[in-house]
């Protein structure tokens, strides 16, 4: 998976980080400590950490992610990471 979204709320800056979806790498999430929860009101879980996204980027990197693009969107904060892959073709 070479792509993640991270994001969070900009009055939570401490925290939670949103990082993944239902269909995420499982070994990613458990490696950046995050859960698959379903919020009240949502008809879709995502992975949720209690660590502030400046953590969860950090995590990311030593990891070989690399930030490609940031914004805002109302209140959330979302960053978008791209891993190089380590696929050759061999022919």
């Amino acid at each position: 998976m070479p792509y993640i979204i991270i994001s969070t709320q900009i009055r939570l800056d401490l925290g939670p980080t949103f990082v993944g979806d239902e269909w995420s790498d499982p070994d990613l999430m458990e490696a950046l400590g995050a859960r698959l929860v379903k919020q009240l009101g949502n008809n879709f879980a995502q992975y949720k950490t209690d660590d502030p996204p400046r953590i969860v980027l950090n995590k990311l990197e030593t990891m070989q992610y690399r930030v490609v693009s940031m914004t805002g969107v109302g209140q959330t904060c979302i960053w978008t990471l791209h891993k190089e892959s380590t696929i050759t073709d061999d022919s």
